[in-house]
């Protein structure tokens, strides 16, 4: 795979408030890569620079393309659903679906028009007139419709029921994803997202703490039961998390040694909201 996001160091500060802090990292084209931290990670500090919406120091590159200084160029080939993103209020559907085919040279009008035709939105609603799921169903529609490599979600649906929720991500994946588009997610509900991602990106204090492929993380992370007296033999492994269970343990351990671990307990892998829990607690 391609390198489509990199960064180096990169820092952004408000005051003496490090919102983004020196994170280097890449995200390869084709990946569905989750940014996952609690509120005030700095998640969209950080998308707003990979965007070229915030001043930012350090190394920054996004499709072989500086943000900072080319982001006329970057955003014919981009997407974003910011969590605040909102649409003119006085205008029709078919307005809003008239400025985007002027404005975009890369639109489908009839892309567009087709997935809305399997949501309740309709053509002569007023934005106004939309409660919030549709709005986010038409915000999906339009940057569906664009043929864009990379899209940008931050908190897409922060404030949705659980059943707009789950739309949302099936059509996400059904009528957008494939092998050539990248998307990246931005949320702290990691248990929406956990079964549609390729990587996982876990950030605190606007800093990356854990960067791994989801395929990586069934080898590098192992959780295990113990009961009685293994309890206290399994701590002597350095688990990263214990939480109570009945009558014992489930704790998560990093790169530990699982044969020996398998004589204390069962062994299972870890969801990726057990460990966020345990990654974000660790050395505290």
């Amino acid at each position: 795979m391609a390198t489509l996001i990199k960064t180096d160091r990169l820092d952004k500060r408000f005051g003496d408030t490090a919102a983004v802090d020196q994170v280097s990292l890449t995200i390869d084209s084709g990946s569905i890569t989750g940014l996952i931290g609690p509120n005030g990670a700095g998640k969209t500090t950080l998308l707003r620079a990979l965007l070229g919406l915030n001043a930012c120091d350090g190394g920054l590159e996004v499709m072989g393309l500086d943000p900072r200084t080319q982001r006329t160029q970057l955003q014919e080939q981009v997407c974003f659903i910011a969590d605040t993103a909102v649409l003119p209020t006085w205008m029709k559907v078919s307005q809003v679906l008239d400025y985007v085919t002027g404005v975009h040279p890369r639109f489908s009008r009839e892309q567009a028009e087709m997935l809305l035709s399997r949501t309740e939105v309709r053509q002569t609603h007023k934005v106004k007139e939309l409660s919030k799921g549709m709005t986010v169903q038409l915000h999906l529609a339009l940057v569906m419709a664009i043929d864009a490599k990379l899209l940008v979600l931050d908190e897409p649906t922060l404030g949705l029921d659980i059943l707009f929720r789950k739309q949302f991500f099936e059509q996400l994946l059904n009528d957008y994803y494939d092998d050539e588009r990248t998307i990246l997610i931005s949320t702290h509900q990691v248990e929406e997202v956990e079964n549609i991602l390729t990587d996982a990106i876990f950030m605190r204090g606007g800093q990356i703490v854990m960067h791994e492929s989801m395929d990586s993380l069934a080898h590098r992370f192992c959780e295990v039961h113990v009961v009685g007296a293994a309890v206290e033999q399994a701590q002597q492994y350095g688990p990263i998390s214990a939480r109570s269970i009945l009558g014992g343990k489930a704790m998560v351990f990093e790169d530990a040694d699982r044969e020996a671990l398998s004589q204390l307990g069962q062994l299972h892998t870890p969801s990726v909201s057990d460990l966020f829990i345990a990654k974000m607690g660790e050395g505290r």
